[in-house]
């Protein structure tokens, strides 16, 4: 097939190599979104997925808006016989899934109708979800609401946070895909509407999602964090001072919420809402990561004093 991709992010990188090793499929361009100010530095950054094509020597277009018309003619020269969609980042319009003669085929990091929206994977770990996987979908206008075309799941443990999760599901995407592109092109490929009862939504995350607040449960906590670990990351401050939680645990436990229960080699013990949260890996301002217990020794740690309250160490 010829096939344009839309995708930025590196959960649609394995997805592009896939479709650029496969035998049969030609990558008329590939659509990702401008290069944006990253860093303290603010330099302009390729996404992922421009680094990727780059390096395979594929065409790149980097429009702002998708849906304007200009861009629509551009992707009609191109006559492309589907547009494969992984983590863009702009919805597209019916008029460009209307030129090819497959339409617009995504590959969703969830089971939908679990977890639609620009965020599913952070949903489902900070859910607790047992499960999740990759949906491929036949797209329409809507956001996440074609019919299912294939699904692969796959179990999630206490141990995943996004970082482990995006490469997970981004490995088992690929061949998904490629499943996908086989059986519609056979005729055989199954078609299956969402059931509306069962849609749970995933918005883009809030601005103030990593703040700790140690009166909600342990167990909220710690699938907060699975869920924003690396990016945006979660933190609480000590003294005033912000530092980002890497990795946690659980456990039984009573106490004041924010304050020490104890140091141990292997991490901190702090009371919430209800059970205790171990910090395990954390990260001070200005350093790198580190164990939470030789940041505490540093920091002079001890059992009783407490966690500042959410927000009490930001500015402006």
């Amino acid at each position: 097939m010829r096939v344009v991709f839309l995708g930025t992010s590196p959960f649609a990188v394995p997805t592009l190599q896939a479709l650029h090793d496969a035998p049969g499929h030609e990558i008329v361009a590939v659509v990702t979104q401008p290069d944006r100010p990253h860093g303290r530095g603010g330099r302009q950054a390729a996404s992922p997925v421009k680094e990727a094509a780059l390096r395979l020597s594929l065409p790149v277009l980097q429009p702002e808006k998708v849906r304007r018309k200009e861009f629509i003619g551009t992707i009609q020269e191109l006559s492309p016989d589907v547009l494969v969609v992984a983590a863009f980042g702009q919805i597209i319009p019916q008029r460009l899934l209307d030129l090819p003669p497959y339409g617009g085929v995504n590959v969703h990091g969830s089971l939908l109708p679990r977890w639609r929206g620009a965020a599913p994977m952070q949903y489902a770990l900070m859910a607790g979800d047992a499960e999740t996987g990759v949906t491929t979908m036949q797209m329409d206008a809507g956001l996440d609401t074609g019919d299912i075309l294939l699904q692969a799941g796959l179990p999630l443990t206490d141990e995943d946070n996004l970082g482990t999760l995006e490469t997970k599901l981004a490995e088992l995407g690929a061949p998904l895909l490629l499943e996908t592109l086989a059986r519609l092109a056979a005729g055989d490929c199954p078609r299956v509407p969402q059931d509306e009862s069962l849609v749970t939504h995933a918005p883009s995350l809030p601005p103030d999602i990593g703040a700790l607040d140690w009166t909600r449960p342990a167990r909220d906590l710690h699938n907060l964090t699975r869920g924003i670990t690396p990016r945006p990351g979660a933190h609480t401050f000590w003294q005033g001072r912000r530092l980002k939680v890497l990795k946690t645990a659980i456990d039984d436990g009573a106490g004041e919420p924010g304050t020490v229960q104890n140091v141990f080699p292997g991490g901190i013990s702090v009371a919430t809402g209800k059970g205790t949260l171990w910090l395990i890996e954390v990260q001070p301002e200005s350093k790198g990561r580190m164990a939470a217990d030789a940041w505490a020794r540093g920091a002079r740690v001890a059992a009783g004093q407490r966690f500042d309250a959410p927000h009490s160490g930001e500015s402006g």
